[in-house]
């Protein structure tokens, strides 16, 4: 235990990133609240503020087009541990959850001798990383929780031992033959300064939003001057009746008579307020995230002239392809841990890494091809096969189309 910094360290590490990551899914929510710059708001609107989902869609965006088919060449039979564990919910929850936090976990339990897998979110678990192979050298995680968010059951992990404490007290130590802890990181774009990667919410994101639900704020309130212009009226007597305003402003016809010294009252109007500097504006917001995650404009509400076909939609999303491309790789890395070691349950022996080395993983196509794009694939891997004969087979075919 000496070479393990404790699940104190553990505790105190996963208390100071917390706020970030609940920052981010308020921002997933759509209910995290822009700052008021007390600048241009009635203080009877204090209390309003545009809500925004630009954060949800650049996550959305990719989750959505990350699915994932079979591993391949699996001689441990990953893909059995992985069908009778909900695949599909598994992982795409833990997808998802990497994409707002930057990291998610899975972790790995004992079930009657057969693997059971967990997604714990990001602001639940922790450790410490192996930056080669991207698994834990020690790890923490809240496996349940109160109504108030605070642990109730929590798990310390080291290599072949799972420590378990019910309200701050050790409940029992459970071991194992696994080389790793049973907790696996999934992670989104790690990097050398970053290892626990970066979530899809950037600040720049956040930042463009806040921005963008302040001018929708703004445009509401201008919205209510649009709708009704000010009038002012200049030279009425002081001792003269006073009408009730709505009703004055709302009447067809409006009788002001002159006084007794033939001098009447000048009524006038406030230039009416224009809606044209908070749309662009808001455009040019828009113009900004997308550029940050990879979208187009169509994809924020402001939509093109003339409707795209396919080639075009995927032409104008190549940075979203390549972004979604990345995280196949990096993700693909967590799940074949999580398969290594649940193996290793299953199988009740500490397998070596390097033997699911030569394991790949198949994605579905990131954009699915139309008629057209089939055509134009299939016409190709005619001519490959006549170059190299049975290059593109079945399996090449359905990586490509989905098909």
């Amino acid at each position: 235990m000496s070479n393990f910094k404790g699940m104190a360290a553990l505790k105190a590490k996963l208390d100071a990133k917390r706020g970030r990551i609940r920052l981010r899914y308020k921002y997933y929510e759509m209910k995290a609240k822009a700052k008021d710059l007390d600048i241009s708001t009635p203080p009877d609107l204090k209390w309003f503020m545009g809500v925004m989902g630009w954060c949800a869609k650049a996550v959305d965006s990719i989750a959505d087009r990350l699915v994932f088919s079979e591993f391949g060449n699996d001689v441990f039979d990953l893909n059995g541990i992985f069908n009778a564990n909900n695949k599909d919910v598994l992982i795409d929850s833990a997808i998802l959850g990497a994409l707002i936090s930057a990291c998610d976990f899975i972790y790995i339990s004992n079930d009657n001798g057969f693997p059971r897998l967990q997604v714990i979110e990001g602001y639940y678990a922790t450790g410490v990383i192996d930056s080669t192979t991207n698994m834990l050298k020690e790890g923490y995680a809240v496996l349940e929780y109160d109504t108030l968010g605070q642990p109730v059951l929590e798990a310390y992990l080291i290599p072949g031992e799972v420590q378990i404490y019910r309200n701050g007290i050790l409940d029992g130590t459970y071991y194992n033959k696994a080389p790793y802890p049973l907790l696996v990181p999934i992670i989104n774009r790690p990097d050398a300064v970053r290892p626990f990667g970066h979530s899809r919410i950037s600040r720049a994101c956040m930042d463009y939003m806040a921005s963008a639900a302040r001018t929708i704020k703004r445009s509401e309130i201008s919205a209510e001057f649009y709708s009704y212009p000010q009038r002012y009226v200049l030279g009425m007597d002081e001792n003269a009746e006073r009408g009730d305003k709505w009703k004055m402003a709302m009447s067809a016809m409006l009788r002001i008579d002159k006084d007794e010294d033939g001098d009447r009252p000048v009524v006038g109007q406030f230039q009416q307020q224009t809606m044209t500097p908070h749309v662009e504006q808001l455009r040019m917001f828009a113009g900004l995230f997308a550029g940050e995650t990879g979208l187009t404009l169509d994809d924020l509400g402001f939509p093109s002239q003339n409707p795209s076909s396919a080639e075009a939609i995927k032409s104008s999303h190549e940075n979203l392809r390549l972004i979604a491309r990345k995280a196949q790789r990096t993700f693909g890395v967590g799940l074949l841990n999580t398969g290594y070691l649940a193996s290793c349950i299953r199988d009740d022996y500490p397998y070596m890494r390097n033997q699911v080395m030569d394991t790949t993983l198949r994605w579905e196509p990131i954009f699915e091809p139309d008629s057209s794009a089939l055509s134009v694939i299939g016409d190709g891997a005619i001519k490959i096969n006549q170059a190299i004969p049975g290059y593109i087979d079945a399996q090449k075919m359905k990586d490509m189309t989905g098909v």
